[in-house]
């Protein structure tokens, strides 16, 4: 079957708040909730089996919101669930842990009713206590490192999270907002097992972060989720077994999960998966465009598996960009980079048409700074500013700044006796980025920028653009349908602002460093602030267009490709729908079957 949907973003559709109540329809009052199945072929499943994929690297934590760690969110997802869901087939908000919820008249108070029955994996029931606790003492703590702090506070205060009763919770905005209920897509985690980790239960609020480390006993972590924690081997796996308690049900009213245990196998670099799922140990394995053509012609041959490409209907994905430290600990070099007509002249450099036929087989189009066409109405194209690939042009344009080259060794000089030179840091273990990284080096050579190349694991690529060693950085960041959802990567200050992090807030919690910012940085942020308040979508359709557009004509990172969403599936494997990986709220894993 087509595979919908990508990596790094929620299926979410657009939600608006209007003056009036909004109620939600949801089953009866019970812990069983039967999802739909219409429009993505899903078929009624049989139970049993054992799914195995890979993971890149060990997980570091089983604390989500202790750390930003792709692994060990992916265990995650199967773990916890929200609130709300999103619908695998139409991608619009369902309830979840939440049976129904409304909102007030002007548009500030949420009232969530919650599903009755349901049981954390250790049989504890799941009550509105667990659901303010997590708001209130994980998700909206600034101290938090893989929390969400700006999404759920209002100059430096806190939303107001409150308990109405065992089933019941309220949560007040300070204003309306047209995108508060696609920011609930995140997990809810037991108060009874978390309470001595926070300033309720006596703690610091940085202690969340020492939670449920990897030397954790298992049996403390626990959720509501279709799988619970099994065992893990250091640096080799994570097993995890079906939740017999799970609270969702199929369209016939069966049990789910229907697969009955999951692994996670460590594999470190494409060639390590590409080999175990050749022999057969892994069930499915997402590839990049460079691994395309060879997976495909052995379909083509009788291989046992099948290769499942989305690339123009694809509405999200993880479009790599190449990123320049505003703040790098060289000066001179961080004054450079923080000049635009630099990043132009380097934009000219990216030769994207070799990069998509080349590194990516075609598998790949020109991105979009926020979205992609497919995202709908949000979307601006702002291709026209990625202009053509002319070595000739960046040249002159880095002449015209005074970047010349003084001494005639072929490098450019920054002043006498300092060379335009610069480290490029980026993923070994990748098929995408090794290419890319050696095509950068060459064409910078070219019009006189010299590039060392710093080869880190990519699972470490975030974390490091986060830290303050680099210089320059090529990271792959997801697309949202909805651009709040995009807010902690492209407003200056947020939490993953990372190519001037001279514009985050001084304190945990505190404001953005608007003394730090650009003149177009202070109307990004603007932006996205307006756009939060804001419960009128025609609105927040006219600010996030120019927020796309500001991101094109400044180009605080410069955008490279957006590439198709490529997975190679075994054929005894059926419902498959391609997994998110990373994000709440949407998870497929618990409608796959084997034959």
């Amino acid at each position: 079957m087509q595979k919908h949907l990508s990596k790094l973003a929620l299926a979410f559709g657009v939600l608006g708040v209007t003056a009036a109540m909004i109620a939600v329809a949801a089953p009866p009052p019970s812990a069983k909730k039967q999802p739909s199945f219409s429009n993505i072929g899903l078929t009624t499943g049989k139970p049993g089996g054992t799914l195995t994929l890979a993971i890149g690297s060990a997980p570091t934590t089983f604390m989500y919101y202790g750390a930003i760690d792709g692994a060990a969110q992916r265990v995650a997802q199967h773990m916890f669930n929200g609130l709300i869901e999103s619908n695998l087939a139409t991608g619009k908000i369902e309830p979840a842990l939440a049976e129904s919820w409304n909102v007030s008249s002007d548009g500030r108070v949420y009232t969530f009713k919650l599903r009755q029955g349901v049981k954390w994996h250790d049989g504890v029931e799941f009550t509105a206590d667990d659901v303010v606790f997590t708001f209130d003492q994980i998700i909206a703590n600034p101290e938090a490192r893989g929390g969400d702090f700006a999404n759920f506070s209002s100059g430096g205060v806190k939303y107001k999270f409150e308990k109405l009763g065992k089933y019941e919770v309220r949560i007040t905005l300070p204003f309306s907002s047209g995108a508060f209920l696609v920011q609930m897509r995140t997990f809810i985690l037991p108060k009874h097992k978390l309470l001595k980790f926070t300033v309720e239960g006596g703690g610091k609020a940085a202690d969340i972060n020492s939670a449920w480390g990897t030397n954790s006993d298992l049996k403390d972590i626990v959720g509501t989720g279709a799988y619970e924690l099994q065992s893990y081997t250091p640096n080799q796996k994570v097993v995890l077994t079906k939740n017999p308690d799970f609270w969702a049900v199929d369209s016939k009213n069966n049990p789910l999960p229907y697969i009955d245990k999951l692994e996670y196998l460590v594999l470190v670099g494409p060639a390590a998966q590409e080999a175990a799922f050749k022999n057969g140990t892994l069930d499915a394995l997402d590839i990049s465009g460079a691994q395309f053509p060879d997976y495909k012609a052995q379909e083509r041959a009788g291989a046992k598996w099948k290769v499942i490409s989305q690339l123009k209907d694809a509405i999200y994905g993880s479009p790599p960009h190449l990123a320049f430290n505003f703040v790098a600990k060289d000066a001179e070099l961080a004054k450079v980079f923080s000049d635009l007509r630099f990043r132009k002249a380097i934009n000219s450099a990216v030769n994207r048409k070799r990069i998509i036929d080349d590194v990516y087989n075609g598998q790949a189009q020109l991105p979009g700074h926020m979205g992609v066409p497919p995202a709908g109405r949000f979307y601006a194209d702002t291709t026209r500013y990625f202009g053509d690939f002319d070595l000739k042009a960046a040249g002159a344009a880095l002449d015209a700044m005074g970047l010349r080259d003084t001494d005639g060794d072929g490098v450019r000089n920054i002043r006498a006796g300092k060379q335009l030179e610069f480290s490029l840091t980026y993923g070994t273990d990748s098929t995408i980025w090794v290419p890319l990284a050696n095509i950068f080096q060459a064409d910078f050579k070219a019009i006189g920028v010299k590039v060392n190349l710093k080869g880190v694991l990519s699972s470490t690529l975030l974390g490091t653009g986060l830290g303050s060693d680099w210089e320059a950085i090529m990271v792959a960041l997801g697309d949202q349908p909805d651009p709040e959802l995009r807010k902690p990567i492209w407003q200056p200050g947020g939490s993953l602002y990372y190519w001037n992090q001279a514009t985050k807030p001084l304190a945990a919690g505190g404001p953005a460093n608007f003394a730090k910012m650009t003149n177009w940085e202070k109307r990004l942020w603007e932006i996205f602030d307006k756009g939060t308040k804001s419960s009128n979508q025609n609105e927040r359709l006219a600010l996030y267009q120019e927020g796309q557009n500001i991101l094109a004509q400044y180009m605080p990172v410069i955008m490279i490709a957006k590439p198709a969403n490529i997975t190679v599936v075994r054929d005894t494997l059926s419902n498959f729908v391609y997994s998110l990986g990373v994000i709440p709220g949407y998870n497929p894993v618990p409608f796959f079957y084997f034959k």
